[in-house]
């Protein structure tokens, strides 16, 4: 079990700390729902371990294969709806992996990323729509 504490720093910011790590974050109300917009929302942290946790899951199969998925990154544009209530309504998901795979290879990978425990963990309700680029060229960030 992880332990994350979470203190509420006022001007709808709050600073997170990792008890394993004990790296601090900070988190920041959007600007379209009167927060500053000057770090990660608690909703773009949902879009952020998605992407994460496909890429890691995908990670930990490669190892195991022997296969290197170095360079590999994934895109993940979260839209908010407003009815009946504010939430994350769509989660859509690019991933691009640089390199050569043969069939085995990409099935595998592509089933590991579309089950990974976050994914498995967002409600129904929220649209995921998963795009795979194999043989992607390297994008410069």
């Amino acid at each position: 079990m992880v332990k994350v504490e979470v203190e509420y720093q006022g001007g709808l910011r709050c600073s997170a700390v990792h008890g394993p790590s004990s790296v601090r974050m900070l988190t920041d109300a959007p600007v379209d729902n009167h927060g500053q917009g000057a770090s990660f929302s608690p909703t773009d942290l949902v879009a952020t371990a998605l992407g994460t946790c496909m890429l890691t899951t995908m990670g930990i199969v490669a190892e195991r294969e022997g296969w290197n998925l170095r360079g590999a990154r994934v895109t993940v544009e979260k839209g908010m709806v407003q009815a009946p209530s504010r939430r994350v309504g769509r989660l859509a998901v690019t991933i691009r992996i640089p390199g050569k795979f043969d069939e085995r290879a990409r099935a595998l990978l592509e089933k590991t990323a579309l089950t990974c425990p976050v994914q498995q963990s967002l409600s129904p309700a929220i649209e995921v729509p998963v795009t795979f680029e194999w043989d992607a060229r390297p994008v410069r960030a």
